[in-house]
């Protein structure tokens, strides 16, 4: 069993993005702690938001209070919905948050059952949860688990698409070749697109770039695909590799063929109805591109946008990690072409910026928000998500945290002197 650890501070968006799988038939509510059960009528996101909100009113500078975890048992698992309540309680516990609220969602949408949580990590005295070291204490509570319920363990799925998890090419660690096929191998597979731009934007996000080029071999045209590595900016900082190199799976004729099965595949895919409320759910509670790419991030979907030298956007692009798709904007919608956010971000800049939580007003206003974007996708607070998806070994996370500690514990020993 694989648990993801998200941390945030949009409360809405993760109880929006689970409700709306039980308001769409995709999901159920199956347990609450400190929130009472309703059997009378349905249960919706200003429902939950009560419950939390004296903790957040407490919260005493905790940047990012909230907790969106998500609990995956191998897809040939099967779990009923007694144990994956047991399970859920049994987790929260062992992580320090069983005195808190949270609300258990079932997820059936996909193939793969899984369970998703929604909690806070502050107390009702403000005062914060310690996250210290919770990721090898997660990995030690699903153990526990998997023998507990006689589940498969996560190690035995590590070479499923599903599970490949990439990392960002590093090119002060050398060896750029390795680190680049380690991506191309996999991630055409893995991930649906519908154009070369799409695929370099999904690259984009792992510092690499390609590009189509063409010649003459042999007395006829050719054409083929080349590999670089970037910097965190996209700027070219390597000499260009041949597709060759790393097997035909990054080589123009087999993206070609993916692009025409993702146009097929992505013609009616439900996730594009998700992906577009969510979005504009998003575009409707942030004021600012920071804070829109922010959001969204939070929930699992990657912006990447194109400006001009004069700052205007003439392009973007959305990679949702949730159902691995990448869509451009006007894809989606008119609405959500690059001129629409042009003009929106334009507009909002001249407007004076207010809270979120400053009265309950705001939280009748988010609520109708949410209401009217009914199935907007708010993988809300996985603030790990993204780099849980791109970190390749997890106690490299133990190691950075062990030397974060050591480095603050330095530092206050030298403003004590």
């Amino acid at each position: 069993m694989i648990a993801k650890i998200g941390k945030g501070e949009n409360l809405w968006g993760a109880l929006i993005y689970n409700q709306q799988k039980v308001d769409n038939e995709k999901g159920t509510v199956l347990f609450t702690n400190k929130i009472p059960d309703l059997w009378d009528r349905p249960y919706s996101v200003k429902f939950f938001h009560q419950y939390f909100e004296p903790y957040l009113i407490a919260n005493n500078k905790t940047e990012k209070p909230v907790r969106h975890i998500s609990l995956n048992p191998d897809p040939e698992d099967k779990v009923n919905d007694k144990d994956y309540r047991e399970m859920a309680q049994q987790y929260m516990q062992e992580m320090g948050y069983g005195n808190q609220p949270y609300v258990v969602f079932k997820h059936t949408d996909i193939d793969r059952t899984h369970i998703h949580i929604v909690t806070t990590c502050v107390q009702i005295d403000g005062k914060k949860i310690s996250d210290r070291y919770d990721h090898p204490r997660s990995m030690e509570t699903c153990r526990k688990l998997e023998k507990q319920y006689n589940l498969k363990v996560s190690g035995e799925n590590r070479n499923l698409n599903q599970n490949f998890i990439f990392k960002p090419v590093d090119y002060t660690n050398g060896n750029i070749k390795t680190q680049l096929s380690s991506v191309i191998r996999h991630m055409p597979q893995t991930y649906s697109f519908q154009s070369i731009g799409a695929y370099n934007a999904l690259l984009s996000q792992l510092n690499i770039s390609c590009e189509e080029v063409s010649g003459e071999l042999h007395g006829k045209m050719r054409k083929g695909m080349v590999y670089f590595a970037t910097d965190k900016n996209g700027k070219k900082i390597s000499s260009p590799f041949k597709s060759s190199l790393f097997g035909k799976q990054g080589g123009l004729e087999n993206i070609q063929v993916l692009i025409e099965k993702s146009k097929v595949k992505m013609k009616n895919d439900p996730s594009k109805f998700i992906l577009k409320r969510t979005i504009e759910t998003a575009m409707s509670t942030s004021r600012t591109e920071t804070a829109f790419k922010k959001q969204l991030l939070e929930l699992g979907i990657a912006t990447v946008i194109r400006k001009n030298d004069d700052g205007r956007i003439y392009g973007i692009t959305f990679i949702d990690h949730n159902s691995k798709s990448v869509w451009n904007g006007s894809q989606l919608s008119k609405e959500l072409s690059a001129n629409a956010f042009n003009k929106l971000w334009n507009e909002l800049e001249t407007k004076p910026e207010t809270s979120s939580y400053s009265s309950s007003n705001n939280d009748i206003s988010l609520e109708k928000s949410s209401e009217h974007f009914f199935s907007n996708n708010s993988y809300a607070v996985f603030d790990g998500f993204f780099s849980g998806l791109l970190s390749s070994d997890t106690n490299d996370d133990q190691e950075e945290q062990i030397f974060e500690s050591q480095m603050k514990k330095r530092q206050r020993k030298r403003r004590k002197k």
